[in-house]
């Protein structure tokens, strides 16, 4: 079928649609009435054994995840990365998408799945090319459920249009409902990248004891919609975090670039559970060898669990060689990306020191490496195996 006759000559429906009148209460959030973070090593163990968090291994070992050996990094990273046999190149592959983000704000919460994708792709050495949609909706009769699904189409749209990533195929699910309780709206998003050459594929684990951590990007006060707000204050509200496009760009740009230069190690992206939960993974997600970190983080007039918890969007970690630690911060500033270097790999521990704020009060976490891996790691199967 020609394209032009599935998109633009296609039949267009124009349904009743309006924001629920519950809309405005979600996205109300008061943190002033939320206590700062005082436990932050228990707060981390929460969030690593949360479903959302957790190591999916449980779930992608029953399956043949090799394709046929030509699987180059196996589910568990940011993307998985596939060869394609005869060349030099490989495809790397990602889903996304945070359906509390897009009931908070169908719009900006599409925006975020887009860019997430992109950066997952990103970290691994892939220039974006191409997405897939896969748009999970209650009833369209309703006119909050229609207001939904297109300001999530909108999101889509504006975010694939400022990557550059043509959306090539996709489907919609209406009607999922129980009993008149519609799901999230949840536009699950697959994307995939190209690596050439395939030897570029990046990981988001550590690789060896002595390279210092940077982190891209800027964190803010992005507590609304975070897996940290409904584990610890049971509340799924607030606004979504502050997606800037023009800076995701920039950010990604800078990271394909680093990677191309051979100048990292490790690329990992923030994301649900914001920076603590991020450095844990890329201590504790790898196949082969587990590595600590010392980290140090200056608050910079933010609450302790908005630094360490918060999921403010455009932010990378990487590891790199102490050798090129000074390059790697010089070519983010050419390139108009904040960055850090916040730490160094070492130890069989990770600890992550807060400074004091005008307050005085500052926080740290600080556990073992089996510790985090047991709660990352072996959560989901201790929840879904009887």
């Amino acid at each position: 079928i020609p394209a032009k006759a599935l998109a633009e000559d296609g039949p267009r429906y124009e349904r009743p649609n309006a924001p629920p009148p519950y809309q405005e209460h979600l996205q109300s959030l008061n943190l002033d009435v939320l206590p700062d973070v005082k436990d932050a090593t228990g707060v981390l163990l929460s969030l690593l054994e949360s479903p959302t968090i957790a190591s999916k291994a449980w779930v992608y070992r029953q399956y043949d995840h090799m394709v046929r050996t030509n699987t180059l990094v196996r589910p568990g990273s940011d993307a998985a990365v596939v060869r394609i046999k005869g060349t030099n190149k490989a495809l790397a592959i990602a889903t996304d998408c945070n359906g509390r983000y897009c009931l908070l704000n169908p719009y900006a919460g599409a925006c975020i799945a887009v860019a997430e994708a992109a950066r997952n792709l990103v970290c691994s050495g892939a220039l974006p090319i191409g997405l897939t949609d896969c748009l999970n909706f209650g009833n369209p009769e309703r006119p909050d459920i229609m207001w939904q699904f297109i300001l999530a189409i909108e999101g889509i749209k504006d975010a694939c249009e400022a990557f550059g990533v043509p959306v090539v195929s996709g489907n919609v699910s209406f009607y999922n409902e129980t009993n008149g309780l519609s799901i999230y709206p949840t536009p699950i998003l697959g994307m995939v990248g190209l690596i050439e050459p395939a030897d570029r594929a990046t990981t988001q684990w550590f690789k060896q004891a002595g390279d210092r951590i940077i982190l891209l990007g800027t964190n803010r006060d992005d507590l609304g919609g975070t897996e940290y707000l409904r584990v610890v204050h049971h509340r799924e509200q607030g606004s979504p975090p502050h997606l800037s496009l023009e800076a995701e760009k920039a950010l990604q740009t800078c990271v394909l670039t680093l990677i191309g230069e051979g100048l990292v190690q490790s690329a990992h992206d923030c994301s649900d559970g914001g920076l603590a939960v991020t450095l844990a993974e890329c201590c504790v997600s790898s196949p082969v060898l587990r590595l600590g970190a010392v980290v140090r983080l200056e608050p910079n007039g933010l609450r302790r669990d908005a630094l360490l918890f918060g999921e403010s969007q455009s932010r990378v970690v990487l590891s790199v060689k102490p050798s090129v630690a000074e390059q790697v911060l010089k070519t983010a500033e050419q390139m108009d990306v904040p960055a850090a270097a916040i730490g160094s790999v070492q130890g069989d521990r990770l600890v992550i020191d807060v400074a004091a704020d005008r307050w005085g009060a500052g926080c740290r976490i600080d556990a073992d490496l089996e510790t985090l891996f047991d709660r990352w790691g072996n959560s989901l199967e201790r929840a879904l195996e009887p």
